[in-house]
């Protein structure tokens, strides 16, 4: 438990995916209530399987919300400040990823990524900033992405989307400063999570993705969870309008 944070209330998109998972029992052991958020039932409830394995008495509830709509992300801000009042930690882990060349993306692909990735974040922020206003405290967690900074082939759809991330999360900042609620991205480098199936199951693709690695290996979606946890604490009230990367040394090498 965490003096400071427990009782608060953080609402996770993206809870059903590694990184999420991650986060939400990372928050759940500081006793933070948990509104846990995705489309995928099955997901959601191996999310809060998780968090109850490890924190039995663990306030969570699940949501089966689509966050790129607007009228069901509005329906949600409802909802959990009825059931554990206001929400003052944001974390938009939801993303997605499209891996194909520029020319071949239709445009309802491309603005599958962008509404997933980026105008999700919006929606989210808009809906949940007012109830953290006129509290002295708030937190919104935007996952970036290595790929806001760097990007490779096949990519320009989610690169796009997670840079935008980077101009959101500072002007955001600055809007919400004097009301003691800070903007930050996390931008994980390459983890273990189901959305690197493809190269980790791969043997010769995995190897040849792990000579770019610094420290020679993959992510722990723990360690994401750690960071986020940092970053709701009061010990981390004077960083916003920025993003903390957390790639194994990518970005230096």
């Amino acid at each position: 438990m965490n003096e400071f944070l427990s009782g608060k209330t953080a609402v996770i998109t993206g809870a059903s995916g590694g990184l999420g998972r991650a986060m939400a029992v990372a928050l759940a052991g500081a006793g933070i209530n948990l509104a846990l958020v995705a489309r995928n039932p099955e997901k959601l409830r191996a999310t809060l399987d998780a968090v109850r394995a490890a924190y039995p008495d663990a306030a969570a509830e699940t949501y089966e919300v689509d966050v790129t709509s607007e009228s069901q992300v509005a329906d949600l801000a409802g909802t959990v400040e009825a059931r554990f009042g206001r929400a003052q930690i944001l974390i938009n882990s939801a993303g997605v990823n499209l891996r194909k060349p520029m020319i071949e993306f239709t445009l309802d692909e491309w603005r599958w990524v962008i509404e997933s990735n980026l105008t999700s974040v919006f929606l989210m922020s808009r809906a949940f900033v007012p109830q953290m206003q006129g509290t002295g405290y708030g937190r919104i967690i935007n996952l970036t992405s290595i790929m806001s900074h760097v990007s490779l082939p096949g990519r320009t759809a989610y690169s796009s989307s997670k840079a935008a991330l980077l101009g959101f999360n500072r002007a955001l900042a600055l809007e919400l400063a004097a009301d003691g609620i800070t903007v930050v991205g996390i931008s994980p480098g390459p983890f273990a999570t189901e959305i690197n199936a493809a190269v980790l199951n791969n043997p010769e693709a995995n190897a040849q993705f792990l000579t770019r690695l610094p420290v020679g290996r993959w992510g722990d979606p723990p360690e994401v969870g750690r960071l986020a946890l940092y970053l709701c604490s009061q010990d981390a009230g004077f960083i916003t309008g920025t993003d903390i990367v957390i790639d194994g040394g990518w970005l230096a090498s």
